[in-house]
């Protein structure tokens, strides 16, 4: 017994420093989850007069059926965002840090200069690319004009308004992963390099046959917290496209926008939002899944 206080306390002890973080994750966290999920089954409303009706699944209905056609385009638009990011913007993080992982000289510089994007604000980033995709003035389409090229139009033309948040989603977060990366290739055993040169290894055969095997777990994961992270996109097509042209850059979060703050449908829009945690949930556990099976193999 009193072998077992002394752990008892420090048990104690380390639960009552933790206990004031677990009491604002789970109000700031779980208790919006838990209110989103019971709302979702409600006619929910703000005004205390006018009390809230329970209408079990008629919210689901609404989105599937009636707003059917505006939901599946956000859903589709979404779905294409997080294929047209994975084309565009998954390999460029590793390319840039291979690159500057063989650097001999200079790649602190490279470093910060790819990194900065990634401390601007979102807005801020936002903004400058708007004006950077403007019609008229915008710096895309003066310099297609100036070398004879017709301009672009980049966000009133639904074909390339996508591609347009993609590229500027990707000039802002591939720092991010880039830094990632160049920290799992700091972590390849130096003697492998080396045993390579000895055999006479080119440097597209040592990034073929070492670099890459060895960072492919954290590509993996790096995967999945993209698509994840994508799937939530919002700031960048309301500020920028307002989900045109035609929706075509509408998406889920600014479906459940507009039901909440246009329409004060807040059932619907909790609805909605419900439906976009269930599948973030379900990449989470594969997410999870992945991480514990490549943790066993190492």
């Amino acid at each position: 017994m009193r072998n077992v206080m002394p752990l008892v306390r420090r048990h104690a002890l380390g639960s009552a420093f933790l206990a004031p973080a677990i009491v604002l994750f789970a109000l700031f966290s779980w208790w919006p989850i838990i209110q989103t999920f019971v709302i979702s089954f409600q006619d929910y409303s703000l005004d205390p007069k006018v009390p809230s009706r329970w209408v079990g699944l008629e919210n689901f209905r609404q989105i599937l059926f009636v707003d059917g056609e505006i939901a599946a385009a956000a859903w589709g638009n979404v779905l294409l965002f997080v294929v047209l990011a994975l084309l565009v913007g998954y390999l460029i993080p590793v390319v840039l840090a291979i690159a500057i992982n063989e650097m001999r000289h200079g790649n602190a510089l490279f470093r910060i200069a790819y990194y900065i994007p990634v401390i601007l604000p979102l807005v801020v980033v936002t903004i400058m690319w708007k004006y950077i995709y403007a019609p008229e003035e915008g710096l895309l389409d003066s310099v297609f004009r100036m070398v004879g090229l017709p301009a672009v139009g980049w966000l009133i033309n639904k074909g390339t308004a996508m591609l347009g948040l993609v590229i500027m989603a990707t000039w802002k977060g591939a720092g991010g992963a880039m830094i990632i990366y160049l920290a799992a290739l700091q972590g390849v055993p130096p003697e492998l390099y080396e045993a390579a040169e000895l055999d006479g290894a080119s440097v597209r055969q040592r990034i073929r046959h070492i670099t890459i095997p060895q960072i492919l777990p954290v590509m993996l994961v790096l995967g999945i917290l993209q698509i994840i992270g994508t799937f939530q996109i919002f700031t960048e097509p309301f500020i920028m496209t307002r989900g045109g042209p035609a929706r075509g850059t509408y998406t889920v979060l600014m479906f459940v926008y507009d039901k909440m703050l246009r329409e004060y449908n807040y059932g619907q829009a909790a609805a909605m939002g419900l439906l976009l945690f269930l599948v973030l949930v379900a990449l989470t556990l594969v997410y999870r899944y992945a991480t514990r099976r490549l943790g066993q193999e190492n």
